[in-house]
Formats: structure tokens, C-alpha cells, sequence
């Protein structure tokens, strides 16, 4: 059986990861959407918030796991038995930043492949800081995330709005 790990942060999930979730899940046998704890970015929603999130957004796919993880990626992988690592691409910027972790993934364990997932064309804008910005200024995002989430995610911004 062929594992691969989905990271990301999912702060919150978009339609463009949707997307690279559902064609993840018919290239591999299993895909572990790993929610990661990223140090450079203060989240909107705890780990445990993007978990559930993710779970809502995901129900109707039988080979997908969510999972939180902190530490280095091949070890989260290695422990779960994941041969590959999959990444979205949207842009050339995030071809640099990607191609650099898969070297230095490949580096810390040579036994785990990066695999690269274009983003379709309609989402190659799309991060879930756009969504957070649109939703801010008072924007439609119900075409940025799915459906199943939208109420959850609207909620936050207005908590956050309430904020400032």
C-alpha cells in the first residue's frame, strides 16, 4: 500500500487544497493530510480546529487520514510508513521555495519522494491568506472554500474583525 503525506498548515483549507487532496487521493493508496504547526505564521484556528475542518471538508474521500504533526516532515512520515510527499504548486515563487524542502527532505531520508501537484488554473491565486484578507474586508469567499466550512470559517472572521 502506497502512503503519501499532504503538509500544509490549512489555516484555513482552501478549495485549491481540496483540490490537490482529491488527485492525491487517486494516486495513492492513502493520503495522511498532515496539519503542521508552522513557527513563522501565528494561525487563525488552533491544530485541533484545522483537523476538524479538514475532516468536514474531506468526508466524502475513503483513503484520507488527518493527522497534526510538529518536527521535521520525514520523520512524520517515516513514522506513518509514507513513501511520498506531496506538494501543490500554484506558482514559479512556490516552485523555489518547494524545490528547496524536497532537496533538503531528500537529504534527511532519501527513501521519501517529493511528488509535485500543479494547481488548476482557477486556484492558482488562491492561499488561505487571500482568503483570510477577502473575508476581512468584508469579500465573498464561498467560491475560495469549501462549501462544508464556509459558516465555520465566516464565524472567525467575524470574531477576528471584532478584534481589531
Amino acid at each position: 500500500m502506497t502512503t503519501a503525506i499532504y503538509p500544509g498548515s490549512f489555516d484555513p483549507v482552501t478549495v485549491g487544497h481540496l483540490d490537490i487532496i482529491r488527485r492525491a487521493a487517486k494516486l495513492f493508496d492513502k493520503v495522511i493530510v498532515a496539519v503542521l504547526v508552522n513557527m513563522e505564521k501565528e494561525p487563525w484556528f488552533t491544530i485541533e480546529e484545522r483537523m476538524r475542518l479538514l475532516e468536514k471538508a474531506t468526508a466524502g474521500i475513503s483513503n484520507i487520514e488527518i493527522a497534526g504533526f510538529e518536527g521535521l516532515l520525514v520523520d512524520f512520515a517515516a513514522q506513518r510508513s509514507a513513501s511520498a510527499i506531496v506538494k501543490g504548486l500554484r506558482a514559479v515563487s512556490d516552485f523555489e521555495y518547494e524545490f528547496q524542502m524536497a532537496l533538503t527532505n531528500r537529504k534527511l531520508d532519501d527513501s521519501i519522494e517529493t511528488v509535485f501537484l500543479t494547481s488548476n488554473a482557477e486556484n492558482m491565486f488562491l492561499s488561505s491568506s487571500i482568503v483570510k484578507q477577502v473575508g476581512l474586508l468584508g469579500g465573498d469567499i464561498s467560491t475560495f472554500v469549501p462549501e462544508e466550512i464556509k459558516e465555520d470559517i465566516l464565524l472567525r472572521i467575524k470574531q477576528r474583525s471584532r478584534q481589531k
